[in-house]
This record gives structure tokens, sequence and C-alpha cells, in this order.
């Protein structure tokens, strides 16, 4: 199995070869932070290779308070990127920045004792195929 993936502006590009094991959406306050939304969307294996296709230079990794919570950056467009963890035997990949389709589903979410107040029951929210007109219910 091999999936292609890339920040944003697509200065920075990726592939890996292999499958994910787990798919977890995490609660945590960290990734709420630095994600900016509800939940980050992870995919994680000890088994996949990374291979940075285009821009490995300039991704930057923050370990906040050498805590274990790293992210990937493009230092650009700030897209989380792919990196590597517990000494390079996991990798995790934000599914979101992959550009080919997954197949696989969450295995489930984490951390949610700390999901934010306004994170349930979000299937009942209105729902757009794109930004609705300024003051109307209509898309």
């Amino acid at each position: 199995m091999k999936h292609q993936g890339s920040c944003l502006c697509g200065s920075i590009t990726y592939e890996v070869t292999g499958e994910f094991e787990q798919f977890f959406l995490c609660h945590c306050a960290s990734c709420r932070k630095d994600t900016g939304s509800a939940h980050a969307a992870n995919l994680f294996s000890t088994k996949a290779h990374l291979e940075w296709l285009k821009g490995a230079e300039r991704v930057i990794t923050y370990n906040h308070n050498n805590s274990g919570h790293i992210k990937s950056f493009c230092p650009d467009c700030s897209s989380a990127l792919p990196n590597l963890q517990m000494d390079g035997s996991l990798l995790v990949v934000p599914a979101g920045s992959l550009d080919t389709e997954l197949e696989m589903i969450p295995t489930g979410h984490i951390y949610l004792q700390e999901r934010a107040t306004w994170d349930h029951n979000l299937e009942k929210s209105p729902q757009y195929d794109a930004l609705p007109n300024e003051g109307t219910d209509e898309s």
C-alpha cells in the first residue's frame, strides 16, 4: 500500500509505503489547540516507511515542552505533516494531509475526557455543501 501526501501550498510532499495500523481521532487539549478543531485525525504505523519527495529540509518539528506531543508542519502554510515518534519506531501521519484516498475508517476516539464542551451531537447541526449565504439557511 502506498499513499502520497502534501502540505496545503504543495512545497512539501511525501509518500508512505506500508499499512496504517490505527487511526485515532484525538480530543486531547493539545490536539485541539494545535489543529484549531474538535480533534486531530492521525494515522499510526510501526511498520510503514515515510519518504519525503520534496521539501524535507523545510519541515519544522515541534515537541511541546518535550512532552511527546509532537507536530511537524510546513513553514509556509502551517499544514500538519507526518513525523516519527518514540525514537523513530512510530510514524504518525495527519489523515488530512493525504492526497490519496484512505479506505480505513477511524479506530476510535481517544481522550474524550478532554473533549471540547461544544463537541457533542455535532451530527445534529445543520449541514451544507459549501459556506452558507450570510443571514440565510440556504447554501
